[in-house]
């Protein structure tokens, strides 16, 4: 075992981002019997291949979502059946024996089927019985996915996007049930939602219960069900690569948003965006406030561009409000930990994304060790599990005991 001389365990992460594929009886054993046919559920095609059936369309599994196991060089987009997938990748008690032989103490997992934040149930004809679908989705998570495991998963839940006054109404049932932590779109606008800027207040009634109940807003990247593309023939991995910093976009837009002075308790986790690019866009914003406000202030425009803001210029501080406020996550980024003075130790935690292509298990605390081991033992553990304890209100099971150790 890895300790320091004050008894901090480094041996075992908290993975604040990983993912889940559904199980096939999620929603068919949780809604009414005469619905089981229109809720998600799975079929198989004539040649073997299962997939996901809801609302009329198919949703076959990709390849990328369960590599788990597998090689990079057997990493393939294409549709992969539940046989041949690890079945950590969708059963809770094998994904602990996963969690263990990586030094992955605990685990918060974002859906597959109905996307990173719901979107799959926004998007239904039926809303009506969406919302039985996304509650569904809520009680599995908490009641049998967490609770397989008491102390090793971090229940994340979804809300209605469609509706915030049902939202708030989930956002408190799920709370009472032990939920510390929602899912959100890092920007709503491509979905066809309004933004958190919106003048009429869409969002406000959700982002006071979050306020008030303490429920940290984790969005994912990818939550606007876009890949932003650099041009329209840009190949695939150059757009994939530079992806990731559309999440300094949806940081901005928080900060910025005025969001944070109105609810001094609302949080923000910002997943699979890593953290590296974080100092350069904080300076920036920094020196945007310094030079500009007086004439945004003043309400003159530039051009097209409203310059209102919700923000007031004249007490805002953009560091001491990310301090305060936002949490970047991190799974190889030597940049990011190199630059963690600028960021704040209290402001990052790890990740393993388990069982997506970007994943690093099972060498997931081996790999944060070496980008982390060269820092004081105590910031170790915070990027470790502290920070992610803290903010998700989280107290891990004890670690296990493992065979010959």
């Amino acid at each position: 075992m890895t300790s320091d001389p004050n008894g901090l365990n480094l041996d075992w992460l908290i993975s604040v981002d990983d993912h889940v594929l559904e199980p096939p009886h999620l929603w068919v054993e949780r809604v009414p019997a005469k619905d089981r046919d229109r809720a998600p559920h799975m079929e198989v095609d004539e040649k073997g291949m299962d997939f996901w059936v809801y609302d009329g369309k198919k949703f076959p599994s990709s390849g990328l979502s369960a590599v788990a196991g597998k090689s990079k060089e057997e990493f393939s987009p294409e549709p992969l059946a539940y046989s041949e997938m690890r079945p950590g990748c969708y059963d809770a008690a094998e994904r602990i024996k996963d969690m263990d032989q990586a030094g992955v103490l605990a685990s918060l997992c974002f859906p597959t089927l109905p996307r990173f934040c719901g979107q799959l149930f926004y998007e239904a004809s039926d809303r009506d019985f969406g919302l039985v679908c996304l509650k569904a989705y809520n009680d599995w998570m908490l009641e049998e996915w967490c609770g397989a495991a008491p102390g090793r998963y971090i229940p994340l839940v979804l809300i209605p996007l469609w509706d915030p006054a049902l939202a708030v109404k989930e956002l408190e049932r799920c709370a009472a049930k032990g939920a510390t932590s929602f899912a959100f779109s890092e920007n709503p606008e491509p979905l066809g939602l309004p933004t958190i800027h919106d003048p009429s207040g869409y969002w406000e009634p959700v982002m006071a219960a979050a306020n008030d109940l303490e429920m940290v807003v984790s969005m994912h990247v990818g939550s606007s069900s876009q890949v932003p593309k650099i041009a329209s023939n840009t190949p695939f991995m150059a757009n994939l690569t530079w992806g990731a910093m559309r999440t300094s976009g949806t940081m901005l837009s928080w900060l910025f948003s005025g969001l944070f002075q109105r609810y001094p308790n609302l949080k923000i986790a910002l997943s699979e965006g890593e953290v590296g690019w974080m100092p350069y866009y904080l300076e920036r914003a920094a020196q945007v406030v310094d030079k500009q406000r007086y004439w945004v202030q003043r309400g003159a425009t530039f051009g097209d561009h409203g310059a209102a803001t919700s923000v007031d210029l004249d007490t805002f501080d953009v560091r001491a409000t990310f301090r305060d406020h936002v949490f970047g996550c991190f799974i190889e980024d030597h940049h990011g930990i190199a630059s963690i003075a600028e960021i704040g130790e209290d402001n990052i935690m790890c990740e393993t994304d388990y069982p997506h292509s970007d994943s690093t298990w099972p060498n997931c605390i081996q790999t944060v060790k070496g980008i982390i081991g060269h820092l004081p033992a105590q910031t170790q553990y915070k990027l470790l599990r502290g920070n992610a304890e803290r903010l998700y209100r989280f107290t891990p099971a004890a670690p296990p005991v493992l065979a010959g150790v």
